[in-house]
């Protein structure tokens, strides 16, 4: 299964376990249940099942310790992101995606070296800006086809 399709494939909450152990690199049920108290109410065996459809999904990897097992990620941090982000823009008209990372930026906080970063791409972005982005949708999914 490519990044991409598992990236895609799991849910809000395996979400909240894999930053946990993107975060400590390697980990085992115990610690993500600590470090997951203070956001969730969930259970070590709740923790347990996320972990091993992690496991089945093939986010993380597992060894064992004597009795306990260590989970480590099979993927990375950034491209998952990557992933998810490619995954949200392709839900929508291409025509909207400007509005939408201006709302994104808009309601994120920023530090002066994200801004900057930014700016950058920004910059480099322009180089290869087109006059009007073409419309991706198929007629009656979004408003471009809409004929007043």
């Amino acid at each position: 299964m490519s990044d991409k399709k598992k990236t895609s494939a799991i849910t809000d909450a395996e979400w909240e376990i894999m930053r946990v152990v993107w975060t400590k690199e390697e980990t085992t049920s115990k610690e993500v249940t600590e470090v997951l108290n203070e956001k969730t109410e969930w259970k070590s065996t709740t923790v347990k099942t996320l972990l091993s459809r992690l496991v089945e999904k093939e986010m993380l990897g597992t060894k064992r310790n004597g009795n306990k097992f260590t989970y480590f990620p099979l993927v990375e941090e950034r491209r998952s992101i990557e992933v998810l982000s490619e995954d949200l823009l392709r839900k929508i008209c291409s025509k909207k995606v400007g509005k939408v990372l201006e709302s994104i930026i808009d309601n994120s906080t920023l530090s002066f070296s994200d801004i900057d970063q930014l700016e950058s791409l920004l910059q480099e972005k322009r180089k290869t800006a087109v006059e009007v982005v073409p419309c991706n949708c198929i007629p009656g999914q979004c408003q471009c086809h809409h004929v007043h």
